[in-house]
């Protein structure tokens, strides 16, 4: 873990306008300050992101909302009151001067409370707001390691502050909250269900395609890996494996079910495997811990592609669902 010297080092370097990357519960964020504008700007950079899509500001407690925000409704206060610090990004009218550069030019701002200690204590040492993305080139997998950060943008960035691995593994559920009716534009491991409670009525979910605004991870082709990924219903996995020819190896099935470790391997020439196995967990908390990280390691693994069993249509899996749709292009 980086130390208290780390990190006030690393405030310093955002109050200097440079870009540090941090730990967060869900992935690691690539931050500047957020009232700097050419601050902002070396992210856009950093990242080859394109200048419209907005990003999210990171706040230390509830009392900078004002600062960002010119309307918090009663709705939007209780779901920060029962979700932060923690995974849930809210979207809100934003205070006038606040950057065009960070909310893609729209009307809107995307706030959140990060959970990780780590995060906590830069965003309490520096004492304003962070404007962090996940550290890593656009449309790639998105980083749960301080590795996988260095692998992703190297020089790019003036520090990168360690905090293990991301205990959420995927990005924060945004839900818009500058209309009258609350709308999940981002599936997260914080469900529509989660927040239908605290808020005592129903909540819209949107898909990709009829989200009203720009938000991050909107993209068609997101969290991708560099390899070929396709996604397959299980039902279709065992005749697929059966046509797989040699131009199509090496690959590697990504699967949750224990049932398709009966699928008969295919070995080269020195008894290397051509067809490999990677067994996920079944529990969609612990899948999403570990999916960055597993298909950040198979991408390195030189495969022709990368094969993925469709998860379960049910709401624990949504968020998972999104992001393996777009890792492999899927319209669906």
């Amino acid at each position: 873990m980086s130390s208290q010297a780390e990190i006030i080092q690393a405030a310093a370097i955002l109050r200097e306008g440079g870009l540090v990357a941090f730990p967060t519960e869900t992935v690691y964020g690539l931050g500047a300050n957020a009232m700097n504008e050419n601050a902002v700007r070396k992210i856009f950079a950093a990242k080859h992101r394109p200048w419209d899509h907005p990003l999210i500001v990171h706040l230390a407690s509830l009392s900078q909302l004002a600062d960002w925000a010119s309307y918090v409704s009663p709705d939007a206060l209780l779901l920060a009151q029962a979700f932060w610090p923690g995974p849930l990004t809210l979207i809100l009218e934003k205070q006038p001067w606040v950057l065009d550069a960070v909310t893609g030019g729209q009307a809107t701002v995307g706030l959140r409370m990060p959970k990780h200690p780590i995060a906590q204590a830069l965003l309490q040492t520096f004492g304003g707001g962070v404007a962090a993305p996940s550290a890593n080139q656009f449309t790639h997998l998105s980083p749960t390691t301080a590795q996988a950060v260095y692998e992703e943008l190297g020089a790019s960035v003036e520090m990168i502050l360690e905090g293990g691995a991301c205990e959420v593994g995927l990005e924060s559920t945004i839900i818009d909250m500058s209309r009258d009716e609350p709308t999940i534009l981002r599936p997260g491991m914080i469900s529509a269900q989660a927040i239908a409670t605290v808020l005592g009525r129903s909540v819209t979910a949107f898909g990709r395609m009829q989200a009203m605004q720009k938000v991050p991870g909107m993209h068609l082709l997101h969290y991708a890996p560099m390899t070929k990924t396709r996604l397959i219903a299980s039902a279709d996995i065992p005749g697929l494996w059966r046509l797989l020819t040699s131009d199509d190896l090496p690959a590697v099935l990504l699967t949750y079910s224990h049932h398709l470790n009966d699928l008969p391997s295919l070995r080269g020439a020195g008894g290397v495997d051509l067809l490999l196995k990677e067994v996920m967990a079944s529990d969609p908390t612990a899948y999403a811990h570990d999916l960055y990280r597993t298909l950040r390691r198979l991408d390195q693994q030189h495969l022709k592609q990368i094969i993925i069993e469709a998860v379960p249509e049910t709401a624990a899996w949504e968020a998972i669902r999104d992001r393996l749709s777009k890792a492999s292009g899927s319209t669906g």
